[in-house]
C-alpha cells in the first residue's frame, strides 16, 4: 500500500492514478470534494483521507486509519507563495512555512515514530528551489532549503535502519500550483504533473542493495 500527502491535485493527483493500477492507494489533503473527485477519476478503488498536516492529531490520525503500513510514503503536500520580498504578507508567509515545512516535519516524525524499523521508503517532494536561490522566490527557497535541512539530518538518524528517505526536487510544473502562488508567468514549456509522476516513478525502483536517494527532475 501506499500514502500519497498533497493528491488533490498537481504531481500527488497524478501519482495516485499511476500507482492505483499496481497497488492499494490511500491519498490525503485538505479538500475532502476534491480528493474525491481524484478517487473517481480512476477504475480502481482509492481510499480518501482529508488531512491537516500541520496539526499533529490529524497527522496521528491520518497513520491511525491505515489497514496497515505503507511500504511507500510519498509527500507532495505543500504550496507557493512569490513576489519580492518588501511586498509580501507576513499572514501570507507564515501559511507558506506551515504549509510546506511544518507540514513536513509532523509528517515525517510520525512515519519516523511507527515505522523506522521497518522497509517504509519515504519519499519527501520538494523543488529545484531547495537548490538555487531564486529572485522572488526568497520566502519558498527559504522553506524548501528548511525542508532539505530537516530531511537530511532525520537520514542521519535512521543510518543503519530499513527506512530510507528519497528526496525529490522537480523543476516547474505545469499545475495549478501557480493560481495562487502569486506569480505569473508562462508554463506552456512546462512539464505536466503526468510526465513528473512517469519519470519519478520510474526512478523511484530500487534493487535489493541500492536505491536512488535524491532525484531532480528538471523540465526541458
Amino acid at each position: 500500500m501506499i500514502l500519497i500527502t498533497g493528491a488533490s491535485s498537481g504531481l500527488g493527483a497524478a501519482l495516485a492514478k499511476i500507482y492505483s493500477q499496481e497497488m492499494p492507494v490511500c491519498i490525503s489533503g485538505r479538500n475532502p470534494q476534491r480528493l474525491k473527485a481524484v478517487a473517481t477519476s480512476v477504475e480502481s478503488e482509492i481510499d480518501t483521507y482529508a488531512c491537516d498536516l500541520t496539526d499533529e492529531q490529524s497527522v496521528v490520525s491520518l497513520f491511525d486509519s491505515l489497514a496497515h503500513p505503507p511500504s511507500t510514503i510519498i509527500h507532495c503536500a505543500g504550496s507557493g507563495y512569490f513576489g519580492p520580498i518588501e511586498q509580501q504578507s507576513a499572514v501570507a508567509i507564515k501559511d507558506l512555512l506551515n504549509n510546506n515545512i511544518t507540514s513536513a516535519i509532523m509528517l515525517l516524525r510520525e512515519a519516523v515514530k511507527r515505522y523506522k524499523h521497518e522497509p517504509v521508503t519515504v519519499v519527501m517532494v520538494m523543488s529545484t528551489a531547495a537548490q538555487i536561490a531564486k529572485a522572488h522566490e526568497s520566502t519558498y527557497c527559504a522553506a524548501k532549503w528548511a525542508v532539505r535541512g530537516f530531511v537530511e539530518s532525520v537520514r542521519l538518524e535512521l543510518k543503519g535502519l530499513p527506512m530510507k528517505i528519497i528526496a525529490v526536487y522537480p523543476g516547474g510544473m505545469a499545475t495549478s500550483f501557480w493560481e495562487t502562488s502569486g506569480k505569473s508567468l508562462n508554463t506552456d514549456s512546462f512539464m505536466s504533473a503526468d510526465e513528473a509522476a512517469i519519470m519519478l516513478k520510474q526512478a523511484l525502483i530500487a534493487t535489493e542493495h541500492g536505491y536512488v536517494s535524491d532525484i531532480t527532475i528538471n523540465r526541458g
